[in-house]
């Protein structure tokens, strides 16, 4: 069976003020502000179809010209839409961000979608979804509910789950919704939370020795955590592969959508049969390419990607 990818997440419009001068957060600062199609779900949806995979989206659009325009680029991205709910109002959130004279993310107000849209269509259509399955991506704090309604429904068909965290709500609260992810990539401020320590970005060492505590513990399968700039480290419980992947040289323009975008090179690796370790590599350079974009994707992927391979 050819490989097919359902995302379940949410959908966000962003909007991003990106400073010219040297930021100064009690003063005005001149730039340029941009609208942008965004949300964990999306972002990795996106990702994936400009990979090439099949795959689509489970969540919600508002009806009107922005949820139309959000479709659209989603289809044109190779995006199946026929999962996305399309509601009156609320069905996506909406994310404002200011971004520093280096790129870096100074602040940030976020409005949460309505989840009720995605909850009804996962109820009507889920076990049709999973059925077309291979691989299910979480964006494991929608709320518990979704989480758990998606993690049965593909346990009943038995299809992979790949979780990621969008705040770790959710994950805090109830840690056994890891328990059997086929992969979980979180950073290392994220892992701090779970383990109740604190990790640095320079911990590669130190984080690298743990993971195999922390897959045990929490019921995984593999586990990556990234660590910004410096790279991410890695651990496959089954086949015991681990290890460190740095990360690749590249000018900053905006880190916003980079670990969405690791996500989902790392998954599309995977997906296509590539080892954790190659995985993480894909991974890496997708998360360089948008790292390149003033947007949460990299609308030139596969070309920015070929010319990585070529280095």
């Amino acid at each position: 069976m050819a490989a097919h990818i359902i995302v379940v997440g949410t959908v966000f419009v962003d909007c991003k003020g990106f400073s010219a001068v040297r930021y100064d957060p009690h003063g005005r600062n001149v730039g340029s502000v941009k609208f942008v199609h965004g949300g964990v779900g999306r972002n990795v949806a996106e990702n994936i179809g400009r990979l090439g995979l099949p795959t689509s989206l489970v969540s919600s659009v508002d009806k009107g010209s922005i949820g139309n325009d959000v479709v659209e680029r989603l289809t044109a991205s190779g995006v199946g839409a026929s999962y996305l709910a399309r509601t009156d109002t609320g069905g996506m959130g909406m994310w404002l961000a200011v971004m520093d004279e280096n790129g870096e993310l100074a602040g940030s107000i976020s409005q949460m979608p309505d989840l009720q849209g995605m909850e009804n269509s996962l109820s009507l259509m889920g076990e049709t979804m999973m059925e077309q399955a291979t691989h299910v991506a979480l964006e494991l704090d929608l709320n518990e509910r979704i989480t758990r309604q998606v993690l049965k429904l593909a346990k009943k068909k038995a299809k992979p789950v790949y979780g990621l965290p969008g705040n770790l709500e959710v994950v805090m609260k109830a840690p056994d919704v890891l328990d059997g992810l086929a992969l979980f990539v979180c950073n290392h401020i994220e892992l701090g939370r779970l383990c109740g320590e604190e990790f640095g970005d320079t911990d590669a060492d130190k984080i690298l020795a743990k993971l195999p505590e922390v897959t045990g513990k929490f019921g995984l399968q593999a586990l990556v955590v990234t660590l910004g700039a410096r790279g991410s480290v890695y651990y496959d419980v089954v086949s015991g592969e681990r290890g460190f992947q740095s990360a690749l040289p590249v000018k900053v323009v905006d880190t916003c959508g980079a670990g969405d975008a690791f996500f989902s090179g790392a998954l599309a690796g995977l997906a296509r049969g590539e080892t954790l370790a190659t995985a993480v590599v894909t991974g890496t350079a997708v998360a360089a390419c948008t790292i390149q974009s003033p947007e949460n994707n990299c609308v030139q992927l596969a070309e920015q990607l070929a010319q990585f391979h070529s280095k």
